[in-house]
């Protein structure tokens, strides 16, 4: 197999073990700070209760993403030595940066957060937890800013191959920087607030029906609700950016081969990269146009647009953007119908807990964040290809030239080593849902059913 297409399978699935984590960690760091707060406003053990859970969690999935960071910084010099040798005077600070002003600030003051309650000021705790929430953040800024510069470079210019920066603020603030940051940032908030609710709802049907359970499943219903809908509204902002600065990632996602107006929007496809067409298709008319454009008979970039008169693909491969967006999508509509439903009930019946259909739809879509987030990832990722730099450098150009052998052995390790530290992961936290009822709950009443 080719060991440039086994390279990228490699650091493909560092990404994508890496990136469960900080999906959790950004947003559930916020979602502590406010049961922190709750306790402390209103004197309810409940709160505290529930940030005793959710810390566990929290410092489980940290440690995990700190680990899953580092073996990926390290392929930047196994695998793609040449990424650090061509633009690492702009990547390097930028790493670094993340390394300096938000890992420390969650390492330092993550112990407070786990050791610290009832042992320092209670305001010092509330402290502790909001600068570990801001270090999350933070750290999602830096390494996101690194990954926009990528899709949109500014700021620099280009000096016997190497880039040397310009401008700082136009590699900081470069056109898809803005989009990208609240786009990620609001997909942490619908992993984890699914994590809270989903875990919570497992919780209650195995018998938890404690007055934090029920307050942490709210959180996450009622939180999932009104942020899904403005995750939708800038996705929609993503994507025209997108077609502005990167039109042949847009003609992937669409599987539109020909640039024109009046382009149908292709609900499912099988696009064929041979015969350059799609071998079947189900499409709404003129429904590319009036969602990329904004208008009826928009024009619609195409793929053939992107064929070096060579012959040389300069866009995309076409299957994993066009199949992975609508995994994302579908997830996200799946996302919304679950949390509008369990808060309407919540809500609209004036109920303590949902009925069992509803904990048990909620208990199964625990990690439909997860789904998402690895599926839009997919699409950022390959829709960028061939280059790692968008316009500026290849991915072939950087990758070293290790066999296909050490390649394949390789990436065995790595996923043995993931598997097993997932399945690890997925194990203490059901077990720390299964501990906590054990020790603290009496039997529960049944569950109404409906």
């Amino acid at each position: 197999m080719d060991p440039l297409i086994l390279a990228r399978i490699q650091f493909a699935a560092n990404v994508s073990f890496h990136i469960l984590f900080p999906s959790i960690t950004i947003a559930l760091g916020w979602i502590l700070l406010f049961f922190r707060l709750r306790f402390a406003t209103t004197g309810e053990h409940k709160w505290m209760e529930a940030y005793h859970f959710w810390v566990k969690v929290f410092a489980l999935s940290f440690g995990l993403g700190v680990v899953s960071g580092l073996t990926m910084s390290f392929q930047f010099g196994t695998n793609w030595p040449g990424f650090m040798n061509h633009v690492g005077n702009i990547a390097g600070p930028l790493l670094a940066y993340e390394v300096m002003t938000a890992f420390f600030l969650e390492a330092v003051f993550l112990g407070v957060m786990l050791f610290g309650a009832g042992r320092v000021p209670a305001w010092a705790h509330v402290a502790a937890t909001l600068l570990v929430a801001i270090g999350t953040t933070s750290s999602a800024f830096w390494i996101l800013a690194l990954n926009s510069w990528m899709q949109t470079p500014a700021g620099f210019e280009m000096r016997d191959g190497v880039a040397h920066a310009t401008d700082w603020g136009a590699i900081l603030f470069n056109p898809s920087m803005p989009y990208r940051v609240t786009h990620m940032l609001l997909a942490s908030v619908m992993t984890a607030s699914f994590l809270v609710a989903g875990v919570s709802a497992y919780r209650m049907l195995i018998g938890d029906r404690s007055e934090a359970v029920k307050s942490a499943l709210r959180t996450g219903l009622v939180l999932a609700a009104i942020v899904i809908p403005v995750q939708m509204k800038v996705g929609d902002s993503h994507g025209l950016n997108t077609l502005k600065h990167q039109p042949q990632k847009i003609a992937a996602m669409e599987a539109n081969w020909q640039t024109g107006p009046d382009k149908p929007l292709i609900l499912f496809a099988w696009p064929d990269e041979e015969l350059r067409r799609n071998l079947w298709e189900i499409s709404i008319p003129h429904g590319a146009s009036l969602i990329l454009t904004h208008s009826w008979d928009g024009v619609v970039p195409g793929l053939d647009d992107y064929v070096a008169p060579d012959g040389e693909i300069l866009h995309p491969p076409v299957a994993v953007p066009f199949f992975a967006f609508r995994v994302m999508v579908g997830m996200g509509v799946l996302m919304l119908l679950t949390s509008w439903a369990g808060a309407w009930y919540l809500w609209r019946r004036g109920a303590s807990h949902l009925p069992r259909p509803l904990l048990q739809a909620t208990a199964l879509m625990t990690f439909s964040g997860w789904i998402a987030t690895l599926a839009g990832w997919y699409v950022t990722e390959v829709g960028r290809q061939p280059w790692i730099v968008d316009g500026v450098l290849k991915t072939a150009d950087v990758a070293a030239s290790h066999g296909s052998g050490m390649m394949l052995g390789s990436l065995i390790a790595y996923l043995s080593v993931y598997l097993l530290l997932l399945g690890a992961y997925l194990h203490v936290v059901f077990h720390l849902a299964r501990s906590g009822t054990r020790v603290s709950r009496p039997a529960a009443p049944p569950l109404p059913a409906e």
